[in-house]
């Protein structure tokens, strides 16, 4: 605390800013610093406050140096950062020890084109530090300059700087790799669903095609012969419904998030721009649910049109309340930035209640109403055909894992560098090569899927309806199992309020992932299993 004869020019009260929306659902919490950078008045070395260090102050800041923290700071929207300190092993003074010090000084550097900002930079210079080593009482000045600089870069390309940091060298190489590597599995897929059409599957219908009794049993085998079952309606049918219409709006969520990402509205450091438009979006998409869901539903001739809805609305909405209602619970307990305030999360349950939930309702009653009935080019007879035992690779398990390895490494690097950006607090720039690598996800995962369907109908299994969706969002717990790598060798999180966020947050992601994955790899198989039984003579 600042005594008598060492008065301090620090406020009582510190200013904090005004956030909105989505930076507080990041979980930022500025507050006005004491820096004065008037424009284009250069400042020599000046002193910003006066504090007296106690023997506790010492040991606090000791551990953040140790740690390498860094400070940061906005200036016009522009991001600086800095680190407080350095620590020393082993040095003249202290030969077996660890000499902690304080930076005191902070100089900011300001580029200027007429009477815009362009850039910004900031350097703690080392020759101004202040010894911590040891707990002791110590009066310290904390200083500070500024520097203003004229430059010919127009205003509109002052965020190249950030966008460049994602495209250095070695990460262009391995962006370049990763799209090579998709395209290849593309054209490799293509080429086998290609010959499976062309050798298998035109064979099948020349034999198929003929309308002949055959009079040697053991000749009646084939994706034909179950043609009576393979448009069975799945038994779970209300649950299929709500994953088909949770994962389409998913889908829809991920697309419009894109659109806006291509056009640059999330550029580089924008706080909350991302939190702000995932909320939004996912409240106007709400409607694509309700609508996808209640009209399959209606086709599959479905009669519980609430306990349908309902199921939909809560898929995936209740764990992710869940694990925010655990995870904000475990902030405020550490008394973190990133607890929401009581009044925000009246705000969240406003948006849901006069938004996001009106238009599920309408969205529900409208695919309800609606008079689409479900396609099938076959009848279904009345009793289900007996499924021949198959050998255990045929299983739902092990097929999901087959299914899923490559669909994810297509996407394994770009995993990485989202990991990295999320969690290690770095900036991902590079959209263009992100919505390439998810229309190659989709597409890799639409032809894998097609090839096990293909399969599965071969060996006279009809049940492909589940199977289908649960191949399809095997990649999700891909993911979520790199993610397990990712924090034993990458990260260097500890404690149970990291653990708790990253865990549970990445659970939610992976799970949407699956949900959508699936609902993709299901309407991939439909799409192939109405047109092979469209292409022969059915009785």
């Amino acid at each position: 605390m600042p005594t008598k004869s060492a008065p301090s020019i620090i406020p009582h009260k510190v200013k904090e800013k005004r956030q909105d929306l989505g930076e507080m659902l990041n979980g930022d919490k500025m507050v006005e610093a004491l820096y004065k950078l008037e424009f284009r008045v250069n400042k020599d070395s000046q002193l910003l406050c006066r504090k007296k260090l106690t023997k506790e102050d010492s040991e606090r800041f000791r551990e953040p140096i140790k740690n390498d923290y860094y400070f940061q700071m906005y200036y016009d929207d522009l991001p600086i950062w800095g680190f407080i300190g350095n620590f020393q092993k082993g040095n003249e003074a202290r030969p077996n020890g660890t000499t902690y010090l304080l930076y005191t000084h902070t100089g900011f550097d300001i580029f200027y084109n007429n009477d815009r900002v362009i850039e910004i930079n900031v350097r703690t210079d080392p020759r101004f530090t202040v010894d911590i080593t040891e707990d002791m009482e110590i009066e310290v000045d904390f200083k500070y300059s500024v520097n203003w600089m004229e430059i010919h870069i127009p205003f509109e390309r002052r965020m190249d700087k950030y966008i460049k940091s994602s495209f250095l060298p070695q990460h262009i190489e391995i962006h370049s790799f990763s799209i090579t590597t998709s395209c290849v599995t593309v054209l490799l897929l293509t080429g086998i669903l290609a010959s499976i059409y062309i050798c298998v599957l035109k064979n099948d219908f020349v034999k198929y095609s003929h309308d002949v009794e055959s009079t040697d049993d053991q000749s009646e085998t084939g994706w034909k012969y179950i043609h009576g079952d393979v448009f069975r309606y799945p038994r779970h049918r209300s649950l299929f419904c709500a994953v088909l219409g949770t994962g389409t709006q998913l889908f829809a969520l991920v697309i419009f998030v894109f659109m806006l990402a291509l056009v640059g509205a999330f550029y580089p450091y924008s706080r909350g721009t991302l939190h702000t438009a995932l909320l939004v979006i996912y409240a106007l998409t709400s409607g694509i649910a309700g609508y996808t869901s209640a009209s399959f539903y209606t086709q599959l001739g479905g009669s519980n049109w609430v306990k349908n809805q309902l199921l939909t609305g809560c898929l995936f909405c209740g764990p992710l309340f869940l694990t925010f209602c655990f995870l904000n619970t475990v902030a405020m307990a550490y008394k973190a930035s990133v607890a929401l305030p009581f009044d925000t999360i009246i705000i969240l349950l406003l948006i849901w209640t006069i938004v996001a939930f009106p238009l599920f309702v309408l969205g529900g009653i409208v695919g309800k109403n609606s008079k689409t009935e479900f396609e099938a080019p076959c009848r279904t007879t009345k009793c289900p055909r007996k499924i021949p035992p198959l050998p255990f690779y045929r299983g739902t398990i092990p097929q999901m894992a087959m299914a899923g390895f490559l669909p994810f490494g297509v996407i394994y690097f770009e995993v990485y560098y989202i990991m990295a950006s999320v969690w290690g607090h770095k900036s991902y720039t590079i959209y263009s090569v992100l919505f390439i690598i998810f229309i190659i996800l989709i597409i890799v995962t639409a032809l894998v899927i097609i090839a096990f369907t293909y399969l599965q109908l071969a060996v006279e299994d009809h049940e492909w309806w589940c199977r289908s969706m649960l191949c399809g969002g095997s990649t999700g717990v891909y993911i979520f199992g790199s993610c397990l790598y990712y924090y034993f060798t990458r990260s260097n999180m500890t404690g149970f309020m990291q653990t708790s966020f990253f865990f549970c947050y990445n659970a939610c992601i992976c799970y949407g992932i699956f949900l959508m994955l699936g609902t993709m790899g299901f309407h991939a198989s439909l799409f192939f299993v109405r047109h092979i039984y469209r292409s022969i003579k059915c009785d």
